[in-house]
């Protein structure tokens, strides 16, 4: 499923024309989004210097037609393209986008393709240059374009064999009446303070320092206030409610009690993974009461981990009964066998991705040496002439690396169809395994937590550690 936007790119006010074009490339092209760079593509263009190949293109298109850039003209066109989380891997969404660019341009327009990877959904920005190829016109942004595009994404999301969203009549469409409540710098402070008290801190000069380390300013006085880098004043810990006051605070670091964050404003949820545990929560370890003591965390700590235990240890035999597991030996044979498993499907993975990444790769300099072989034929009859190469500077530098390229494989050069349909197959096997690597890297983590759980209960309760026969009769949990 892929929802699908066109947008129309303007020069912006105070802004040259190749400055707004690097501008939005830029941001498209940012390698902390694009894996590095890995996922992004491109059409009669370089990523590395596509802005300034849009502005070529259309500065011929001035001398061709004598038409003037004006400040409301559209210098580029954005199509955002993003999946349903979890349904398309980053190379095929990739794929999907280079595809809708060339069929929704027909070809006629240069292009890049650049897959985000940093949120939760994976999705395309596609950007597109207005002027054609032949610099003699410009992309015409039709009437009902936007819908046009939705079709041509749904259709190519159909041949990809994904899900589409299906439309629904005006009488159906749901109105929004409330509206998400932003979250406050308190709500911030209070977020932080819930990722510093995972931390474990033995004090609160230990748990401002952990502060410290998030780039939040103290100031002490009467009382102890803080301030994020957004924020324009201090803030007093004791504005932020229960839990989060400095007098609670001490008491949770004496011992007298235990630290319990509270319900989000924003969200209405627990923070995750730190106390009121849900139905679903899956099988968790076990804690040391022995060390704990030894620590000197203090009565209501103490009292807290080992209700925590008692939940844990019964969460486990559960989930033993719920996959049959009755025997000690089958617990640990299904733990081991799970994390290989894991470890194969980890291998298989990074094989298929580098493999992947090979192809793309000669399936690049196959491109670059076609398209600029004739260049450097036209180079060679010129005697390697100085001017003729500052004039082509570019392609003959392709061109060089690709023959470099080919050299250094040392086998024949595969056609590019060929190349094509391995790495179309290699696609489909790696969001195939990447669905079963989810699945079994949580089945993983449940054996190897529950045989932790057993291991433990057992050695504490003076338990034979190797008789462990039967679990379930008259050794029982």
């Amino acid at each position: 499923m892929a929802a699908t936007r066109l947008i129309p790119m303007h020069i912006q006010k105070g802004k040259t024309m190749k400055a707004c074009l690097k501008d939005r490339t830029d941001y498209a092209k940012n390698k902390d989004k694009t894996g590095e760079g890995e996922f992004v593509s491109s059409y009669e263009c370089s990523p590395q210097t596509v802005d300034l190949d849009f502005e070529v293109t259309k500065n011929r298109y001035e001398m061709n037609t004598g038409r003037k850039s004006q400040i409301k003209d559209v210098i580029a066109y954005q199509i955002r393209q993003s999946f349903k989380p979890g349904e398309v891997t980053p190379e095929e969404a990739n794929q999907i986008g280079y595809e809708t660019a060339m069929r929704w341009t027909k070809g006629k327009h240069a292009f890049i393709v650049a897959t985000h990877i940093d949120k939760a959904h994976v999705h395309n920005h596609i950007i597109y240059n207005s002027t054609t190829l032949d610099c003699e016109h410009k992309f015409k942004n039709f009437f009902y374009s936007s819908i046009a595009m939705r079709r041509l994404s749904d259709i190519i999301c159909l041949e990809h064999g994904l899900s589409v969203i299906e439309a629904k009549k005006p009488s159906e469409w749901q109105k929004r009446t409330e509206y998400p409540k932003r979250e406050s710098q308190r709500d911030k402070i209070r977020d932080a303070i819930n990722a510093c008290m995972k931390k474990k801190p033995q004090n609160m000069d230990e748990f401002l320092s952990f502060l410290m380390e998030m780039e939040y300013e103290i100031k002490r006085g009467k009382n102890i206030s803080v301030k994020g880098k957004v924020q324009q004043k201090f803030i007093r810990l004791n504005s932020l409610g229960t839990g989060y006051r400095e007098e609670d605070l001490s008491k949770i670091f004496d011992g007298e009690a235990v630290f319990r964050p509270r319900e989000s404003e924003v969200t209405n949820k627990k923070v995750e993974g730190i106390t009121n545990e849900s139905p679903d929560k899956k099988v968790d370890m076990l804690l040391d009461i022995q060390e704990i003591i030894a620590k000197g965390k203090g009565p209501g700590y103490e009292r807290w981990a080992r209700i925590h235990n008692v939940k844990q240890m019964a969460q486990t035999l559960l989930f033993l009964e719920q996959h049959d597991v009755r025997y000690y030996e089958k617990l640990s044979e299904k733990a081991e066998n799970a994390s290989k498993r894991f470890a194969d499907l980890s291998t298989r993975q990074k094989e298929i991705s580098g493999r992947m990444k090979e192809i793309s790769e000669l399936r690049e300099h196959i491109i670059n040496y076609s398209k600029t072989k004739k260049v450097y034929v036209e180079y060679r009859e010129h005697g390697y002439s100085r001017k003729f190469f500052e004039e082509h500077r570019a392609d003959i530098a392709l061109h060089k690396a690709a023959k470099e390229y080919f050299s250094k494989m040392g086998k024949p050069i595969p056609k590019l169809k060929e190349l094509n349909e391995e790495y179309n197959q290699l696609l489909k096997e790696k969001k195939s395994v990447y669905s079963e690597y989810c699945e079994t890297r949580e089945d993983m983590k449940a054996y190897q937590n529950a045989k932790y759980n057993v291991d433990y209960f057992l050695e504490k309760t003076n338990r034979p550690s190797m008789e462990r026969g039967r679990i379930h009769e008259d050794r029982s949990l």
